[in-house]
């Protein structure tokens, strides 16, 4: 379905937006946080999603699954912190920019410039945050979505960086050389998660071939002419690398005479590759092993090797499967390959370009080639020379980088790697601790992922992600820092330090007017030259002024150069020491430019008109500090200049970030005073233009460390991003740097969802990381859920618009259907699903409407509910009753284990059974002269909807407050998010069976009606049924000559079913035109928009007069009629 622009809000849509207003509006959510917790703590994590594109239905999912275990969680007394998240580092956010800029490989990147790339960057990072927001917020979600943590954000980086600092202190951290799955395009390896996330395998068809390698000494396996090993391979841009051949040890060898040549396969693949011959001889493969062959292509770096190069090894995973038996060994491309070189002391010599062109030990022909575009020369080369057996066609699975689609390589390259291998027993023994829905993922596709986990290669030859915190000296000794301070201890410092100080009372201050410029002069006053001889500088030992050039800072660096005899003319001038620039205020009183401020409310990013913002002074005064830093070594500095400007360099010598900024108050008060002197703490640390804290590339590498006297040099690469996602639980919290005691509070976490991909991703490595870190699992129970597909189980596709936008749905069936649909369905099952706009429109007319329609017939009587405490002897009352309870013990349970479809499904059985069943057989009561029985079906509908709306909260929560604010008092909660989940009380299970019999029995007595084709409004005389359970409970009875509207109910084991009398009698026939009547009145009283209090007029024309004067008493009674009248028609009006 494709989504209608057109199309309007559906009255479902507009009420449940009425309650999100209302939820805004009396602060629900907050006040949520605020109810009693007697439980304790609900520790939720919450992982973070990219803000790259809009969310589509697999985050409304997740989303939906979250925010119904916050709701019900809070609503069984535990507190549940809901913190938003934002994924903002890695290949997604590069794509962007790469696409935005034109830019098409790393080599444009840089030739761009780093710090251009990643501002660009940040800057796309959060383009779609109010969209997103708009979406949770209409789905319903409740969620502390504007103090979202970010994983750009420095304090996020600084708790990573103490996290490998950790990891590093117990021996896991090491930097090795393997062989990785590899991205030519985007130039850096990928964890081999990574390789099994959504799409990244498919189906291609290349061209194999079969190799000729051709013996140096083929006499000595006694074959007489020229000789040839036959290996096979997939990736033909490999064999200008290939160092060696490999054979099965226990593989049988034929040798196959063909055109005066002799070729050597393995025997079960001959006939497979075409070759026969008469020849019988054979051998093992054990005797082939040490045969050297002539090299397709002499490297000469291999040539130089001394030791095994281009002879023939022993393997154990050389097969028969497919090939030729012999395989084709290139160290460098290759797992088995680059083990076996290792183990052989194989020459270890890179033929490629880290772009996957080949570099200049390759053979000349193909250097600066990329390596698909040089197979087809490097075929055609070994085709000239008759070195080309066989081509043919190979279809197989490949890998592709499921970030920019390019098939992936095996490639030999350092890396940066956590050792996963020496817990991987903890990692077993933990997940025994988690509870995982579904099941069988604990035992099944989890444990066999961290059975078969490899070593974390963490490190990325990247942009935009947090750097690796790891140097090294000459030496190549590793220094791992943890934490900003021990980046600062380790700066290269210049020796210099700092003093500042405010130009003393100036004439404009004691005017109470701003003053930027010189153009009117504003000197000291003599109060002001007397604060300034009376500071106390002379012990400071200055041994440099430097100062803004307005005359009144001036003025005081002469003072204080007199004071401590310092000459006048080396006191420098800095223009980027000036005071703030006051624009169109300038000269005017301080007053009026306060409250500009107060007006604007952040000075930070606003400037007056023709001045500056606090950012723009921020930037300057931190260009002047680094500037003198740089210049100057060994010296005292002392730097005067101006209020606002000097908090600037504060700001700016800390890189302090506008969090740690309060505009207003910066914009009102005088935070130093005049002729004050104070000690600047000054450490370069990187910093992004604007001097916030800024880890990234390239600032972190402007920062020059040594330890020890001696340099050290950051290594390049910048940290995995999963290694981020990974580092939530704690990260987030800035731990443990900040809120140490609270993190350690929630961890392990009680709850996590995302869909089964994450099961390789981020709860493997959540789970990682909590085990290193802390020595135990990361969370204790995790739904996982399934993928959505398009309704024709294709992937869900913007191009092929196989699916309707879910905000275009949600204004049509609203959210509660939408989260009910989901939360129902096998994707919470892990299944993969098939999302289909009318199974949506399904559950939005058997579940919404329904409720909603019940809830308006309860509505139109409440007013006439008197409470009372009685319990109701009607069966009725208490088989809804029994249901109610029975529905809070499968929904609690259910919910308790975190299992949606179990806990919702009886949701959707129950509605219909109240509406359907109990409130249509309970309408007659309501509107009776029964006082009791009336109050008794009243306080039964109250109950099942005060309980009702409570247990629906989690997952229809715009419904459930709906129902809520139309039954609540003024001594309930303003909200039903705010109430405690209802307790269930006993359920009558008798009774629901005879109930369940009841129902079979009247379906198909009614079926007896259809097939003999009467109308259900036509009384009959009996009903005959065999249901022994039934026998002597008359009150069950009489519901089923109710129902199926006989005179009596008879119970007789001794027919098959039912037995119904079709005989009409008069005295039956006119009952049922008398209900006939009673329908076509009630039609009319609908139409004319009478509500059920309403006395009625009915005209009645004369040929139906002497009808309705005989039953007028029932008619009357039934129908709400107060009189009659003669007219042409039947019609009716308010009396």
């Amino acid at each position: 379905m494709a989504e209608d622009k057109g199309q309007k809000k559906t009255d479902t849509a507009l009420r449940e937006e009425e309650v999100l207003k209302f939820w805004k509006d009396n602060l629900i959510f907050e006040k949520s946080l605020d109810k009693p917790a007697p439980n304790g703590e609900f520790v939720f994590y919450d992982g973070p999603p990219f803000a790259t594109g809009l969310p589509h239905h697999g985050h409304l999912l997740g989303s939906t699954s979250k925010d119904l275990f916050g709701r019900y969680r809070t609503m069984r007394g535990y507190h549940v912190r809901r913190r938003w998240g934002w994924d903002t580092h890695g290949l997604p956010i590069e794509s962007l920019v790469e696409k935005k800029l034109g830019l098409k490989n790393k080599k444009e990147i840089l030739a761009l410039g780093i710090e251009k790339f990643n501002e660009e960057a940040r800057s796309l990072v959060l383009e779609y945050v109010s969209e997103w927001k708009r979406y949770i917020e209409r789905l319903g979600r409740w969620v502390d979505f504007d103090n979202s943590y970010k994983t750009f954000d420095a304090s996020y980086t600084e708790s990573v960086w103490w996290a490998l600092k950790e990891i590093h202190k117990k021996g896991n951290l090491y930097e090795g050389k393997k062989v990785l799955m590899y991205c030519p395009r985007d130039e850096t390896v990928l964890a081999k998660a990574e390789i099994a996330m959504d799409n990244t395998y498919k189906d291609i068809t290349e061209e194999a071939v079969y190799v000729k390698f051709r013996l140096r000494s083929p006499e000595m396996l006694n074959i007489q002419t020229p000789a040839f090993f036959v290996a096979w391979t997939t990736t033909p841009w490999t064999l200008p690398g290939n160092v060696a051949l490999a054979v099965g040890p226990d593989i049988e060898y034929v040798y196959i005479r063909q055109n005066d040549e002799t070729l050597i396969v393995a025997k079960e693949r001959a006939a497979a590759l075409g070759l026969a011959s008469e020849s019988t001889q054979s051998i093992k493969g054990s005797l082939l092993v040490g045969q050297q062959y002539e090299p397709l292509y002499e490297v000469e770096k291999v040539k130089a090797h001394e030791g095994k190069k281009w002879q023939v090894l022993s393997a154990d995973f050389v097969t028969t499967t497919d090939g030729s038996g012999i395989v084709h060994t290139a160290v460098m491309y290759g797992e088995d390959d680059y083990a076996l070189g290792l183990k052989e002391g194989l020459p270890m010599v890179p033929i490629l370009n880290a772009n996957a062109t080949y570099n200049t030990d390759a053979p000349e022909f193909i250097r600066g080639e990329y390596i698909k575009k040089a197979e087809v020369k490097i075929k055609a080369d070994l085709e000239s020379r008759g070195l080309l057996l066989k081509k043919e066609s190979y279809t197989h699975s490949y890998p592709h980088c499921h970030r920019c689609g390019t098939a992936l390589i095996y490639n030999a390259v350092s890396s940066w790697f956590i050792n996963v291998q020496g817990i991987k027993e903890k990692l077993i023994a933990e997940n025994e601790k988690v509870a995982w829905v579904p099941d069988h993922l604990k035992h099944g596709r989890f444990q066999k992922i961290v059975e078969g986990a490899p070593d974390w290669t963490i490190s990325r030859n990247r942009f935009w992600a947090s750097p690796l915190p790891i140097w090294k000296d000459v030496e190549g000794r590793v220094t791992v820092v943890g934490s900003l301070d021990e980046l600062k201890s380790l700066t290269k410092k210049s020796g210099n330090k700092y003093f500042v100080m405010r130009h003393g009372e100036a004439e404009n201050n004691k005017l109470g007017i701003t003053n930027s410029t010189n153009v009117h002069p504003m000197s000291l006053t003599e109060k002001g030259r007397e604060q300034v001889l009376s500071a106390e500088v002379k012990k400071l030992g200055i041994t440099k002024i430097i100062c803004s050039p307005i005359i009144r800072t001036k003025e005081t660096a002469e003072l204080v150069a007199d004071i401590i005899g310092y000459p006048k003319d080396a006191i420098e001038y800095d223009e980027r020491l000036r005071e703030a620039g006051f624009g169109e205020y300038d000269g005017r009183t301080v007053e009026d430019f306060v409250r500009w401020v107060a007006t604007k409310r952040e000075w930070l990013t606003s400037a007056p008109p023709g001045g500056e913002t606090l950012h723009d002074i921020k930037r300057r005064m931190g260009d002047a500090l680094y500037a003198i830093e740089q210049k100057y070594k060994n010296e005292t500095i002392l730097i005067v200049s101006h209020d606002k400007p000097l908090t600037m360099m504060f700001a700016a010598a800390q890189s302090l970030d506008d969090a740690h900024l309060d505009g207003p108050s910066l914009g009102a008060g005088m935070l130093i005073k005049n002729a004050e002197v104070r000690e600047l703490p000054f450490v370069p640390v990187p910093h992004n233009r604007a001097y916030d804290l800024d880890y990234h590339l390239p600032y972190i590498d402007e920062i020059a460390l040594e330890k020890d006297g001696v340099a050290l040099t950051r290594v390049p690469e910048v940290i995995d991003s999963w290694v981020e996602a990974g580092s939530m639980p704690f990260a987030e919290y800035h731990y443990p740097f900040e809120n140490k005691e609270q993190f350690e509070h929630r961890t392990p976490g009680d709850f996590i969802s995302e869909y089964i991909a994450q099961t390789r991703t981020w709860f493997y490595y959540l789970h990682v990381l909590g085990v290193m870190l802390f020595d135990h699992r990361a969370f204790t129970n995790v739904v996982t859920t399934g993928t959505i597909l398009a309704g024709d189980g294709e992937k869900m596709s913007k191009s092929k618009k196989n699916y309707t936008d879910p905000s275009a749905l949600m204004d049509v069936y609203g959210s509660d259907a939408l989260r009910y649909y989901l939360m129902s369905s096998v994707v919470m099952q892990a299944e993969d699903f098939n999302f289909k706009d009318d199974d949506l429109r399904d559950v939005h007319n058997k579940v919404i409407n329904i409720l909603r329609n019940t809830l308006s017939f309860y509505n139109l009587y409440k007013s006439e509910r008197l409470a009372q405490n009685a319990e109701s002897t009607h069966v009725l009352d208490q088989w809804i009753l029994s249901r109610l309870n029975q529905l809070i013990a499968e929904s609690t349970t259910a919910f308790d284990a975190f299992d949606t479809v179990r806990a919702t499904r009886p949701m959707k059985q129950f509605v219909d059974d109240f509406s359907t069943w109990y409130v249509r057989r309970s309408r007659d009561r309501v509107k009776s002269d029964d006082v009791a029985d009336k109050q008794a079906a009243l306080n039964t509908m109250y109950t099942v909807f005060s309980h009702l709306s409570r247990i629906i909260a989690p997952v229809m929560p715009f419904i459930a407050d709906e129902i809520h604010q139309a039954i609540r008092s003024d001594t309930d909660p303003i909200s039903v998010h705010l109430s405690d989940w209802p307790e269930p009380s006993a359920v009558h299970e008798e009774l629901l069976k005879d109930m369940t019999e009841v129902r079979r029995v009247v379906t198909l007595a009614l079926e007896a009606r259809q097939k003999a084709n009467i109308k259900v409004r036509q009384p009959l005389g009996s009903l005959k049924i065999n249901a022994p359970v039934l026998n002597n409970k008359q009150n069950l009875l009489a519901l089923i000559a109710d129902e199926v509207n006989v005179k009596n109910v008879v119970v007789d084991d001794g027919i098959e079913t039912i037995v119904l009398d079709t005989t009409i009698t008069d005295e039956l026939r006119e009952e049922g035109e008398l209900r006939d009547l009673i329908r076509e009145v009630q039609e009319l009283r609908k139409t004319a928009g009478l509500n059920p209090h309403d006395k009625a007029l009915l005209s009645v024309p004369a040929d139906r007069m002497a009808f309705v004067e005989k039953h007028w008493n029932a008619l009357a009674k039934t129908t709400g009629l107060a009189a009659k009248e003669p007219g042409e028609t039947l019609s009716i009006r308010l009396n």
